[in-house]
């Protein structure tokens, strides 16, 4: 299949990251596209949960917001939101967390509070809701991102939630004990943290993306894998899953 874009590309490998296993904490927009798109080919038994305290959910359009209707009535069940945070997320009962943001810094650190200084921003963001708690609570964090040099920053203006801190021992050593961002997942690569540095490094392009791209799209030095390998294209099935679901969303949220 060659005829997608580069979201559907991002949105597809971002999925394929996902078993049928996981308990998954979704954010919404990317993450929601990614996680839903699992449920719906090869992970059909995975737990979707959102952060309104939907378990199970299994939503037929893509949600506007974590209070979005459509979570609650296909949801096995739904609690409240401090029994989501308390029992669920720091019980340690949820494998992945599955992330957006503003801004990412190469340790994988997010931020989604402010551009600019703290007092007198350049732009007010939405917050971080319970994007912090995720971070250092579920078993290990997948981030999904379009490249961008306004996105991709050297140094975070806020860190609203935490990735491996300065990168190293750092995350360790704050004494939080989940891995981390394990994987971050673009419209260009995909990206894994090194083993010793834990510094984001591509490992895997998509296709048509050239390593110059990939590099003029981030505000630091690029690091590339000594083997790099080019992310499989999206099937047939995945494509036409993944359209279905944008046009049964974009029908439901104008009234159709």
């Amino acid at each position: 299949m060659t005829n997608f874009t580069s979201t559907e590309m991002m949105t597809v490998a971002a999925a394929r990251a996902l078993k049928n296993s996981d308990v998954c904490f979704v954010g919404i927009g990317a993450p929601s596209a990614a996680c839903n798109l699992a449920r719906l080919t090869h992970a059909p038994d995975i737990t979707l949960i959102y952060e309104s305290g939907t378990i199970g959910t299994a939503p037929d359009v893509l949600p506007l917001s974590i209070g979005d209707g459509e979570l609650c009535d296909t949801a096995v069940t739904t609690v409240s939101v401090p029994e989501m945070f308390r029992y669920w997320l720091q019980g340690g009962r949820i494998t992945v967390g599955f992330l957006g943001g503003a801004q990412l810094d190469k340790f994988g650190n997010i931020n989604t509070t402010v551009v600019g200084d703290y007092d007198n921003p350049k732009v007010r963001l939405p917050g971080g809701g319970g994007a912090p708690e995720i971070a250092v609570s579920c078993g290990e964090i997948f981030i999904t991102m379009k490249q961008s040099l306004r996105g991709f920053v050297d140094k975070l203006d806020f860190i609203t939630s935490l990735g491996h801190g300065t990168g190293g021992t750092d995350r360790a050593d704050k004494g939080v004990t989940t891995k981390g961002p394990s994987r971050l997942i673009t419209d260009l690569a995909i990206w894994e943290p090194d083993p010793e540095t834990k510094e984001f490094t591509v490992t895997s392009l998509h296709q048509g993306a050239t390593r110059e791209q990939v590099a003029e799209t981030v505000g630091w030095k690029a690091k590339f894998a000594t083997e790099l390998s080019e992310t499989p294209l999206p099937t047939a099935e995945e494509l036409e899953v993944l359209r279905d679901l944008h046009a049964r969303t974009k029908a439901a949220h104008s009234g159709s």
